[in-house]
């Protein structure tokens, strides 16, 4: 009878256990309750010798908990050890991890620093600060991501924030696991990066007159000149923060469109040269990069050289969208160009350009990566051009960054063989207002498209969600269109969606801290 008795609580308290969700976000992907939550005075951490780039990291967090418990406590004793460990058995890939708590310690195993950082990651959401006391709850849990890459671009071409807001952007986005910062740093309407061989670059591409406002046809003018650029020294000092939050930062350097800035700092380099001032005016414009000329080319790898000095990341992102391809054919040099080297068309003249490029990056080590217009696809009509046959194919070993267009593109990119970044716009695009892309929309988007053969899958290697800026001046206006969305996008890219009511009640929680922070976002989004 006592037995019976026994096992019915037994059973009941595992329905319990079962039953609970810890307020993280991403969720895990296995967690495993093993008892109730208890309370804890302190830590004490440890770690594996060869995790030495988790160390700091993990030091950082430890001391700051140990500090606030000490508020509450004259002395921090019974401190809860905590272990980090290099266990290679963790084999879910290098961002995997085990986390165990129990009422006598703490144990974190990867077979990577980036996977202990991730479980730390895991942890510091765990640790819940309530009265005068720290509540843990005791589990297991046995994490990885679905996609490798989880990024956020942040464009300040068209408005210009500053280091200590990217530092602070830098820490959400580790929080939320994501591994990617795509940094839009050149366009039409401003050049953010200090190239040192061309000095007018920044002197004069980086600064505009005025700014439009009110909507993408709108006469209206701020009013106020805009501008300003990251050193060399900065982009360091940025990147260096970035990799001990394992964050690989993405620079995006745009070819041959969306050029105007550059073509304003130096003529010489546009098909029509005529710009001599940085547009003030957003959308797309007409010049772009001279290929045919090999002073151009000349400018491009030059810019790539410092680039890549600059960036440690394997991949450099160089744009491709929205060219206008109506100054390339009514520009005789351009004409004479791709009929020499015997291109059909503007855009496999793109397609051939765009390769040269690739090429010149993989002697560098590097690998590229471009929007889907780059493949050579019509996807907007524009010029009301029907001249869009390609015979010339864009090299396999691009990267492919979707973002507009047929859903079968994207089947279609991934039967080629290619690698492809699902960024699809009706679906990431944080810029779009909340009626277009709510919450919830953001939330349901699966990377993989409906009905892609489970063959091709595995070529669909990550998401990217996008902060265009055009009319987001300030840092406080990105934050609100960012936030609560990117935790949403950051769940579906690393664990997939759960119950849509269970997340909206795990982020209500984390939007507590983002208003302590003093994050400026919509809460009544959160529903």
């Amino acid at each position: 009878m006592k037995k019976t008795i026994f096992l019915t609580l037994l059973l009941i308290a595992n329905m319990a256990y079962s039953q609970q969700t810890i307020n993280v976000i991403p969720y895990p992907q296995e967690v495993k309750y093993t008892g109730t939550n208890f309370a804890v005075l302190g830590f004490k951490l440890t770690v594996d010798k060869k995790l030495t780039e988790s160390k700091n990291y993990a030091q950082v967090l430890v001391k700051t908990w140990n500090k606030r418990a000490s508020s509450f406590s004259n002395s921090v004793s019974n401190e809860l050890p905590i272990s980090l460990t290099l266990d290679e058995s963790i084999n879910n890939g290098t961002e995997a991890y085990s986390l165990s708590i129990t009422e006598t310690s703490i144990r974190i195993r990867s077979a990577s620093s980036r996977g202990c950082f991730y479980a730390m990651q895991t942890l510091n959401q765990l640790v819940v600060f309530k009265g005068d006391e720290i509540s843990l709850p005791q589990l297991e849990i046995n994490d990885y991501p679905n996609y490798r890459w989880r990024s956020f671009m942040l464009d300040e071409s068209r408005y210009f924030f500053g280091k200590e807001f990217v530092l602070r952007l830098l820490d959400e986005l580790a929080a939320l696991k994501i591994n990617k910062f795509h940094w839009h740093l050149t366009d039409d309407q401003g050049w953010r990066i200090e190239i040192k061989k061309y000095p007018e670059l920044t002197r004069k591409g980086a600064w505009r007159k005025d700014s439009q406002i009110g909507g993408w046809k709108s006469e209206l003018r701020s009013g106020n000149a805009h501008g300003g650029f990251y050193t060399q020294k900065e982009i360091k000092e940025i990147i260096d923060y970035a990799q001990v939050r394992n964050i690989d930062i993405i620079p995006e350097i745009e070819m041959p469109g969306h050029s105007s800035a550059a073509i304003a700092a130096y003529p010489w380099l546009g098909v029509i040269g005529e710009l001599t001032e940085v547009p003030v005016v957003f959308g797309k414009h007409k010049d772009s990069y001279n290929i045919s000329d090999p002073r151009v080319i000349d400018f491009l790898h030059n810019v790539l050289d410092e680039v890549c000095e600059l960036f440690p990341s394997e991949i450099i992102h160089i744009g491709g969208d929205e060219v206008l391809f109506g100054a390339w054919s009514e520009s005789g040099k351009m004409q004479a160009y791709l009929k020499q080297q015997n291109l059909v068309s503007p855009a496999d003249g793109q397609i051939y350009f765009t390769n040269s490029i690739s090429d010149y990056l993989a002697k560098k080590g590097k690998r590229m990566m471009g929007w889907n217009e780059i493949l050579g696809q019509n996807i907007h009509g524009f010029d009301n051009s029907t001249d869009y046959q390609t015979k010339t194919s864009l090299s396999k070993k691009t990267i492919i960054h979707f973002w507009r267009g047929d859903i079968k593109l994207i089947t279609e990119a991934a039967q080629k063989g290619y690698e492809i970044v699902n960024s699809i716009s009706s679906s990431t695009y944080l810029d779009y207002k909340y009626n277009a892309i709510p919450l919830k929309k953001m939330y349901d988007f699966n990377p993989i498209p409906e009905g892609l053969e489970k063959k091709y899958q595995g070529k669909i290697i990550g998401v990217g969600c996008q902060m265009w800026t055009e009319w987001t001046p300030t840092y406080k206006d990105v934050e609100y269109q960012t936030f609560p969305r990117i935790a949403a996008m950051a769940e579906v890219a690393w664990s997939g969606k759960r119950e849509y009511s269970d997340f909206v009640n795990r982020l209500r929680e984390l939007g507590k801290d983002w208003k302590n922070s003093g994050i400026n976002f919509p809460l009544e989004e959160i529903k």
